[in-house]
């Protein structure tokens, strides 16, 4: 092997099969219009991968920057009045045209109209097995500059969070040795159920069939993406008041808005096939299965980091695709008192964190690949997420705001297609917002809007309801 050549890491091998052919798409608002020449702002090198007998290796190699920048001619015709519906129409037909793979699996769209939250949108499609989440968001960190500090490109990235109880220092050893046999064999329990159930879920155990359920032939329909941006401070007020992570918060805000949203669809057609509603406004179903695969960061190193440390070799914090995913069961029901779905969320996310789930899952298909080849290990990797509901991601996102070659970024929006379902649910923190996006198959969820207001309505209740405990 050359110094210039270097092996794909499982997942990019995996997500490099046909069978997992998906791709990630990015989507950044800007407060002006663009002008911008694609050869001033974009290096003349990339990345490619070719086959060998070996398996998959990336290559450096030369390509031509307007081979991967597009600017179209937008007649104002066209638009109309309606410069949001443009941009989603043009994005929803990107979605039906395969990356070039005689090229690096990336290119970038410029247009240059109007939207109810931005004066132009610039959208890029990078294919999977070129990174992850935060591999993708710091490469575009060291492409932007912040605007109140142009020449700082230092990143602020989070601390992981000690999982060592404070209290247990100053007991006894005694009392320390049963923490930690009590806390092992919790741990082996945890992983020993999770994969009983995976193997399951691999096998036979699928969800509930529900408005939100995708088809078979849901990963080839056309997808239509949706975002809106919510306060992250009040996230933040609710995670301290309720002693949990921010991706506790969101998955409870999740499985509550998602559950008024089901409930709503179940009502209405009811009063279609009754003619009337009930008294009771509980209309879900009982014993609802509903799960998400959620992904999981596998790296040593939370938070963003600087792309020449993720690039650089034997580094804790490794560029590319070092992501695993969990299955993790959603509480679909209404609730009268808003926070029991972020109890529950608590609850079950501390759960599957004491469990070497994701790793596992990680260390299995990389087995898989090694010895059945990536067919195999694909099928190992679809099977689960095609027999649950949804996917869940959180990715970090710039604490500040940012510019790409002078152009000041309102939103930053992440989302993917690809997948079998009919609906994503991304989240990225962006400049004290969090960002929801949604990826939807609008043949099966023509409304994406609505599951974005049951989230900010679920959001001002949990924080009304913690205001009137005196938490807040």
């Amino acid at each position: 092997m050359t110094e210039e050549e270097e092996p794909l890491s499982p997942m990019a091998r995996l997500f490099q099969s046909p069978e997992v052919d998906y791709c990630i798409v990015t989507i950044m608002g800007f407060k002006t219009k663009i002008c911008l020449q694609a050869s001033s702002f974009l290096h003349q090198t990339g990345t490619i991968t070719y086959t060998t007998e070996n398996g998959a290796k990336w290559i450096e190699a030369k390509i031509n920057v307007q081979d991967h920048v597009v600017v179209p001619y937008i007649d104002p015709e066209e638009i109309g009045e309606d410069g949001q519906g443009f941009v989603d129409d043009y994005i929803s037909r990107l979605t039906m045209i395969p990356l070039d793979r005689s090229r690096p699996l990336w290119d970038m769209h410029i247009l240059n109209v109007k939207t109810s939250d931005a004066e132009a949108v610039g959208v890029i499609r990078s294919h999977h097995s070129l990174g992850d989440g935060m591999s993708l968001i710091s490469l575009m960190l060291a492409c932007t500059h912040r605007n109140l500090d142009p020449q700082n490109t230092d990143i602020h990235s989070l601390k992981r969070r000690e999982t060592v109880l404070h209290g247990l220092r100053n007991q006894c050893w005694f009392l320390r040795l049963r923490f930690t046999v009590c806390s092992i064999a919790t741990l082996l329990w945890n992983t020993l159920v999770d994969m009983l159930l995976l193997l399951a879920t691999v096998l036979f155990l699928k969800d509930t069939k529900t408005p939100l359920k995708g088809g078979a032939d849901c990963g080839s329909n056309p997808k239509r993406f949706y975002h809106r941006a919510i306060s992250l401070d009040d996230i933040k007020l609710i995670k301290n008041a309720m002693n949990m992570t921010i991706n506790d918060v969101l998955v409870g805000v999740t499985q509550a808005a998602l559950s008024s949203y089901l409930n709503r669809l179940y009502g209405n057609k009811k009063k279609e096939e009754d003619g009337a509603l009930t008294s009771y406004p509980n209309h879900l179903l009982d014993r609802l299965r509903f799960r998400v695969g959620c992904v999981v960061n596998l790296r040593s190193d939370i938070g963003l980091q600087p792309l020449a440390d993720m690039m650089a070799k034997d580094s804790k914090c490794r560029w590319g695709n070092y992501v695993s995913f969990i299955i993790l069961p959603l509480h679909i029901g209404l609730q009268t008192d808003p926070l029991v779905y972020l109890k529950l969320s608590k609850a079950t996310m501390a759960r599957k964190k004491h469990s070497y789930h994701a790793a596992l899952v990680y260390f299995i298909i990389n087995i898989v690949l090694k010895v059945f080849g990536t067919k195999a290990a694909a099928t190992l990797f679809n099977q689960p997420v095609k027999n649950a509901t949804t996917c869940l991601s959180n990715v970090i996102g710039p604490m500040d705001e940012i510019s790409f070659r002078g152009n000041p970024i309102a939103y930053i929006a992440l989302s993917s297609y690809g997948h079998s379902q009919a609906l994503l649910v991304h989240y990225i923190s962006y400049a004290g917002k969090m960002i929801i996006s949604l990826a939807v198959d609008p043949t099966i969820i023509p409304d994406p809007h609505k599951i974005c207001d049951d989230m900010e309505e679920s959001l001002e209740s949990m924080k009304a309801a913690l205001s009137e405990k005196g938490s807040l």
